[in-house]
């Protein structure tokens, strides 16, 4: 079996623990997305772990090749857009945070806001914007530093200042808590393990539910706990599900598994 990394990072902790247990008995290689072109001979199944424009492009055109990639390009497309995301999950009966779109960061009106509201980057991508605003002295700033960028707000949901993160691999489960960023900043942020017995009841079933939803099998879901219950913030096509004892198995084997035999392409 040939299996296609596509990625700029190959090194990444998860993907070199999974090739490590794949290569005795299957080939690998990395695709760098902002580099490669088509391969000329597809792989059996790719691993789309970059999320670029070019990533996405790329594995839209293997996958018209019949090659088998995992997640789709369309699956990881819509985690790219915070609007469609939250679209799709609340009209699923996903408990996913109120969402409204502006189009530009500067035309968003503080006086309309009911504060503190949260201000995400509409696409998502490393180093977005995502940040929370109590008053329209922090909103201008913000402003100044991102005017034309495309933002959805969501309410600022109460809560114990820690966010919950959960990560599946096919149907294994993850989860970890995580200092809220709002609080503390992308740097610096603490992780504790989070046993999946700890979590609360329907826990476990929600975040499966998301997977069916949206078509992923590797993907991450950032849970708060609300006052009334869960509420989803965000969700990631692969995550990095990083010091995650078993996660390298459990991909390594669903790569196995989405090697299988494919249904033939017509040219």
């Amino acid at each position: 079996m040939r299996v296609g990394l596509i990625t700029a990072d190959p090194g990444h902790q998860l993907l070199a623990d999974t090739a490590a247990l794949l290569t005795p008995r299957h080939e690998l290689f990395a695709v760098d997305p902002e580099a490669a072109a088509v391969p000329a001979e597809p792989a059996d199944v790719y691993l789309l772990k970059a999320r670029t424009p070019k990533a996405l492009a790329l594995a839209r055109s293997l996958e018209e090749r019949g090659a088998a990639v995992v997640n789709s390009a369309a699956a990881t497309e819509l985690c790219q857009d915070r609007t469609a995301m939250a679209a799709l999950a609340r009209e699923a009966g996903l408990p996913f945070a109120d969402t409204r779109t502006v189009p530009a960061l500067a035309r968003l009106d503080a006086s309309r806001l009911a504060c503190p509201v949260v201000v995400k980057s509409r696409h998502s991508r490393r180093h977005d914007l995502v940040a929370r605003v109590d008053d329209p002295v922090r909103l201008a700033e913000l402003a100044a530093s991102w005017p034309d960028e495309p933002v959805v707000v969501q309410d600022f949901t109460p809560n114990d200042g820690w966010d919950h993160k959960l990560w599946v691999v096919a149907d294994t489960v993850f989860a970890a808590l995580r200092t809220s960023e709002l609080a503390v900043g992308r740097e610096g942020r603490l992780t504790l393990p989070l046993p999946l017995d700890d979590l609360p009841p329907g826990w476990l079933d929600l975040v499966r539910r998301v997977g069916s939803v949206f078509a992923l099998e590797v993907y991450g879901v950032d849970v708060l706990r609300g006052p009334d219950g869960p509420v989803i913030v965000d969700i990631n096509a692969f995550p990095g599900v990083r010091g995650q004892a078993g996660a390298p198995e459990a991909l390594a084997a669903l790569t196995v598994r989405a090697a299988g035999p494919r249904p033939a392409v017509r040219a």
